[in-house]
């Protein structure tokens, strides 16, 4: 142990070098990074009823993923005059929810371009899902329509199985409406929100690591050196 710390003492200079060098080359890794926070978009689906979706998160995540990322990239680059987007958009359905949600990871600098690719993206899904909502609501509609005409012709019958057919048609009136009235739009529940903490390696973490990793190099080095020094002392020796 006591050779360890006379090596250690003896090449202090290149131990305490290599740990500036490390723990410095950090910190001007920390201050000049632009840090990165991940932005996060939520949609929810159009409901036929409470808890049941008209058309399934997965059907809709699979045509974002699938037609509209690809296409509205494309937009964007060309109204930005970029070559490349500086971030990406996932897509995906937060498990047991009627939820479509995007996010990119990106710097505030490009924040404004990440709110404009996620609300192309949200327009896209709520154009589609209105137009299936609307389809879903005319054929509702038209069902209803035609289920109370042969309701007045069945009513004016006064046979047996005529007030039956009244009472089984009368049901599939409440249930036509009841359809109606639970229909609900799809929503935007948040646009690109900004979390709280940036995303990646912190960097009081990055600071701590390279302190550890500093020490523990410079050390290394100091007991490289000395075996350097002498290897070299003994070929000298030797060629005497």
């Amino acid at each position: 142990m006591v050779d360890l710390a006379k090596i250690l003492v003896k090449r202090w200079k290149a131990m305490v070098l290599v740990f500036l060098v490390i723990v410095l080359g950090a910190l001007a890794y920390v201050l000049l990074t632009e840090r990165s926070y991940e932005y996060v978009s939520i949609y929810q689906v159009v409901e036929e009823a409470p808890g049941r979706a008209l058309e399934t998160p997965a059907s809709v995540l699979a045509k974002v993923n699938s037609l509209y990322i690809g296409s509205e990239t494309r937009k964007l680059r060309e109204s930005a005059g970029l070559e490349s987007l500086p971030f990406e958009v996932t897509a995906d359905n937060p498990s047991d929810t009627l939820l479509v949600r995007l996010y990119s990871e990106a710097s505030t600098h490009n924040h404004e371009l990440v709110a404009q690719m996620h609300e192309a993206l949200l327009s896209r899904m709520m154009e589609e899902q209105g137009d299936r909502l609307e389809r879903q609501q005319a054929a509702l509609e038209q069902q209803l329509q035609n289920t109370e005409a042969t309701l007045e012709s069945v009513a004016q019958t006064s046979t047996e199985w005529g007030s039956e057919l009244a009472a089984s048609y009368t049901e599939r009136l409440a249930d036509i409406r009841q359809d109606l009235t639970q229909l609900s739009e799809g929503e935007v529940v948040q646009v690109s929100v900004q979390s709280l903490e940036p995303a990646g390696t912190g960097r009081s973490l990055i600071m701590i690591l390279a302190l550890v990793f500093g020490g523990i190099a410079g050390i290394m080095m100091a007991f490289f050196a000395e075996l350097v020094c002498r290897v070299r002392e003994s070929l000298d020796a030797e060629s005497k």
